[in-house]
């Protein structure tokens, strides 16, 4: 149920307002203000979708309130209402973060107009918010060992500033989540976080997937498009298991890292790209330079900063904390309800020998719940994980 609230000094004014949004939907709430400091002290005590402000009132003008808006609800759409001689200060209240202005008298249609797509932004800056939210309940850093504090420390540090960043560990360890964390908490979180996982895509396709490809440029290129540093552009290209990238490819990134320019497979004309780098892998660049199948010069691009993520062999004192969390989570997943574990189940996690990491762990706790009891014992464990 969309809330509104109508502020207006003109008992009339509001009125006429009040009864075009309610024969357009009676589902709307509506509160009213009659003047700004009212307005003020309703906005300190609820929230609103939309707010219908006039621009000159009396002692607290509409400007005041349209700041005060923005400091208590900024989701919340501002359309101000404005008369003849205040056309420019209806121009600069949108500076100041309204969503639009309507001159009086309101004109029905424009106002039934403006209405519904100052709500259609409401709910999609609601819709985006809680997505994020989904997106970082699914990359939560689930612990408290010593290594896993000192990563966090690390993120904190690094992930405002531009430097690329070289995430190295075992496979299932959660390198992925290192990546999505370091963005999400950059400074540029609000443009896309895009993946390439380079060990999954043909080495003869990985140039193309990278930096696009013109049509004709091979047999399956019927039309343009666009590679992952595009559309990265001012974004974070996550390049994971970088170690697999053909030699070749590795030559065009650096080129790219160097110049922040990329040419498409095909084409000769350059696009200029803005992208911060994040890569991870599970081998030993170093090792893999001297078998020559890594390039140095690109080594020490990437690896500006140096995340080693820990096996969860070297961390097992999480394993409580990461088994609960995979059991609720799981629960929720197939609509179940929760099992735990007893103090003797949790230490016969601990005592296995994790070679798949973290990802095993969860696919261990998943098995548990379909299988075990309604509380999880330690001999669920020796019957149902073999090691």
């Amino acid at each position: 149920m969309p809330k509104i609230l109508i502020v207006e000094d003109e008992k009339a004014i509001r009125n006429v307002l009040k009864n075009i949004l309610l024969d357009e939907d009676q589902t709307f709430e509506i509160s009213e203000a009659e003047n700004g400091q009212e307005a003020i002290k309703i906005l300190g005590e609820k929230d609103f979708d939309l707010m219908l402000c006039d621009i000159k009132m009396p002692g607290v003008d509409g400007l005041e309130v349209l700041e005060f808006s923005q400091e208590k609800n900024s989701d919340m759409a501002v359309v101000m209402i404005s008369g003849h001689g205040d056309i420019d200060t209806a121009v600069d209240c949108m500076r100041k973060g309204a969503y639009d202005y309507i001159a009086k008298p309101p004109d029905l249609n424009r106002l039934l107009a403006t209405v519904r797509r100052a709500l259609d932004k409401t709910n999609l800056v609601k819709e985006n918010k809680t997505l994020k939210r989904k997106i970082s309940k699914n990359f939560q850093m689930i612990g408290e060992s010593k290594a896993l504090l000192e990563i966090q420390e690390i993120i904190e540090k690094v992930a405002p500033t531009e430097a690329r960043v070289l995430i190295n560990g075992p496979n299932g360890t959660g390198k992925e989540l290192v990546a999505h964390w370091l963005h999400q908490k950059s400074n540029r979180n609000k443009q896309p976080l895009i993946e390439v996982n380079c060990a999954a895509i043909p080495a003869e396709l990985i140039e193309s997937e990278l930096f696009g490809h013109k049509k004709g440029a091979f047999t399956s290129a019927v039309k343009d498009r666009k590679g992952k540093f595009e559309l990265a552009h001012n974004g974070t290209l996550f390049l994971d298991e970088i170690g697999d990238m053909s030699l070749s490819a590795q030559a065009k990134v650096l080129r790219a890292l160097q110049e922040g320019k990329i040419a498409p497979v095909g084409g000769d004309k350059e696009v200029k790209v803005n992208v911060r780098i994040l890569a991870a892998t599970n081998k030993n660049l170093q090792l893999e330079i001297k078998e020559g199948n890594f390039r140095e010069d690109l080594y020490h691009r990437l690896s500006v900063i140096v995340i080693k993520v820990p096996a969860l062999n070297d961390r097992k004192e999480d394993i409580p904390l990461l088994t609960a969390y995979f059991a609720k989570k799981i629960a929720q997943e197939h609509g179940t309800s929760e099992k735990s574990f007893s103090s003797e189940a949790l230490k016969s996690l601990q005592d296995i020998d994790w070679t798949g990491n973290i990802r095993e762990l969860r696919n261990v706790v998943e098995r548990l719940l379909i299988l075990g009891q309604q509380e999880i014992s330690a001999e669920d464990i020796k019957t149902f994980v073999s090691k």
